[in-house]
């Protein structure tokens, strides 16, 4: 007989796909030189802090909620997505997600 205690499959690194890209996005504009790993630390710990999020996080989507706001936080500073830019291309993803039938891949129009 095999002992299963302590053997149970890891949870998932990331809840949702989309916790996964903005991770690897950043990641990606961090080794292309757009900010250096320290000012993403320190721009992160602020929004933490700025939306109350003290707490010991687990990757869920508070934190990621979080993740992404410093990213375009910190794009728009860079003159490379305004707020404008960001609120229009999250409306048509919204409008693409809400318009897919579920399971279905979501597309942005042309």
């Amino acid at each position: 007989m095999s002992d299963c205690i302590g053997h149970s499959a890891p949870e998932p690194v990331f809840e949702e796909p989309w916790h996964a890209q903005v991770f690897a996005l950043t990641v990606a504009l961090n080794e292309a030189g757009r900010f250096s790993w320290s000012d993403w630390v320190a721009r992160f710990s602020q929004t933490l802090r700025r939306n109350g999020l003290s707490r010991e996080l687990d990757g869920g989507a508070d934190y990621f909620d979080a993740w992404l706001e410093t990213l375009e936080a910190i794009l728009a500073e860079a003159g490379n997505a305004s707020p404008q830019e960001v609120a229009l291309v999250r409306r048509d993803w919204e409008e693409a997600y809400l318009s897919t039938p579920h399971g279905d891949p979501v597309h942005l129009a042309g």
